[in-house]
């Protein structure tokens, strides 16, 4: 098995998957008590989802201003009109997971680039950096792997080469058989986390990849009985550097930094209901 894909056991992450494992029987508890309740909470959850993951990713829109146009349909004067579209594009995408929870479908190449298209829907241009290091446009592609090498600057300031566009199949079809392989075997905390990096690690479209990360990874924990988990724009940079170790060998922090996230949700929805 490849390295990005192995997880130390620490006792650590032991107690995490165990405090999970007892939110989530409480979460039943009260679900079953306030049903009611269940799809407000979980809209606010949707909405809130919305917004940090698209913050992550440079969205100006605020939490107030985000539920404003997802409810209302209207958008802010002064406000780019992408970032709206993000969001629109995005409460799709968390829909079509829940269809394809209730499908049943199976976990596919075909079905990532689906939410990749969705997310991009109605995008005409990505930003790119071209070789000189100018910043530019190029026609977006939603749907479909990327053509050319993409990069990054890292928070240290490093220049960071995902995998490059002839590797993509070959290493999306890794990343598949492996979730598939573990989905059934492993902590849903594992394997979410775990398929998150990965697909951030491969990079396999122009744009989108790190919101259809964290949609693959909930999509994972909805399949296991977990509910999504938010990973909050105000953590961005321990979020970034988790993923960096990763990188180095070591996705031990990054999952325990997943596990964290999760636990947080779960105590906003104990609270909520």
């Amino acid at each position: 098995m490849p390295q990005y894909y192995i997880v130390k056991e620490t006792e650590e992450l032991e107690l995490l998957t165990q405090e999970i494992n007892n939110l989530q029987v409480r979460i039943n508890e009260k679900k079953s008590l306030r049903p009611e309740r269940w799809e407000t909470v979980m809209e606010k959850l949707k909405m809130e989802w919305t917004y940090d993951s698209n913050a992550i990713e440079g969205s100006t829109l605020t939490l107030g201003e985000t539920i404003f146009f997802l409810r209302e349909g209207l958008t802010v004067e002064g406000k780019p009109l992408k970032d709206f579209l993000d969001a629109r594009n995005h409460i799709h995408a968390i829909d079509f997971l829940y269809d394809v929870i209730g499908a049943e479908r199976p976990i596919t190449e075909g079905l990532i680039k689906e939410i990749n298209a969705l997310l991009l829907k109605g995008i005409e241009y990505t930003d790119a950096v071209d070789f000189t290091g100018k910043k530019t446009k190029k026609k977006a592609t939603p749907g479909h792997y990327k053509k050319t090498p993409n990069t990054v600057i890292q928070l240290d300031g490093t220049i960071h080469e995902y995998t490059a566009p002839l590797h993509v199949t070959a290493e999306m079809e890794k990343l598949i058989s492996w979730i598939n392989e573990n989905i059934d075997k492993e902590h849903g905390l594992i394997t979410g986390a775990v398929a998150h990096y990965n697909l951030v690690r491969i990079h396999p479209f122009d744009d989108g990849n790190g919101r259809g990360a964290r949609l693959l990874m909930n999509l994972i924990f909805i399949k296991k009985r977990l509910p999504p988990a938010v990973i909050r724009n105000k953590r961005r940079r321990l979020y970034l550097n988790t993923l960096a170790k990763a990188d180095k060998g070591d996705p031990e922090p990054f999952v325990r930094f997943v596990g964290e996230s999760l636990v947080s949700t779960q105590k906003v929805i104990v609270e909520n209901l």
